[in-house]
């Protein structure tokens, strides 16, 4: 079951720049159970034909405590940035983590100080590499009526997901790493394939 409730649109002016946002709240069924998750859209006022978009998972540690053990909080930032001058959107998801939530994130945490990698402590922890769930994307891309889109992503998996949804431009989000996060980076180029 997935139910999804669109919320009225707001202003919100920023730092980088004015945007309007529009909250879609995603009811999933798992089992018995009905829980909601919260996405957000981050927008210029008006979208191009071909606008820019940037779908970012939510990451507590890196895009408001500005962690340096990811590179989440920077490629935020520079989607804001981008979007404010050249039109489109960021859909913040709320799936922390690659999806295992902030309570297992923070123990994923703890078995990388330990020496594991991120795959790694995911794996040890139960999960795969990898549970983020992309299909209230369809949704936001068919309710703004977006055919294409320039996608701002090093992560070749997200160009596959979205091809099946809208015809997809390919646009790097390459940011500085830090002495915390190059061997972060270096995992997410040699396991997981990403475009650095």
């Amino acid at each position: 079951m997935q139910l999804i409730e669109v919320s009225k649109e707001a202003n919100l002016p920023t730092k980088f720049g004015d945007f309007k946002i529009q909250s879609f709240r995603e009811k999933k069924k798992v089992g018995d159970e009905v829980y909601c998750l919260d996405h957000l859209v981050i927008k210029s006022e008006e979208l191009p034909k071909i606008p820019l978009v940037r779908v970012h998972s939510e990451c507590l540690t890196g895009d408001a405590l500005q962690s340096l053990k990811c590179d989440c909080g920077g490629e935020l930032e520079m989607a804001l940035k981008k979007i404010a001058k050249e039109q489109g959107m960021v859909i913040y998801l709320r799936q922390e983590g690659r999806g295992i939530g902030l309570f297992n994130k923070v123990n994923a945490y703890a078995l990388q100080d330990k020496g594991l990698d991120t795959v790694e402590a995911n794996l040890e922890l139960g999960f795969k590499e990898d549970e983020r769930d992309y299909s209230v994307v369809k949704f936001i891309f068919e309710f703004y009526a977006l055919k294409q889109i320039r996608l701002l992503t090093n992560n070749p998996k997200k160009i596959e997901i979205f091809k099946q949804m809208v015809e997809v431009e390919r646009e790097p989000i390459i940011i500085q790493c830090n002495r915390h996060n190059a061997h972060y980076l270096e995992v997410k180029k040699e396991k997981m394939g990403h475009l650095l």
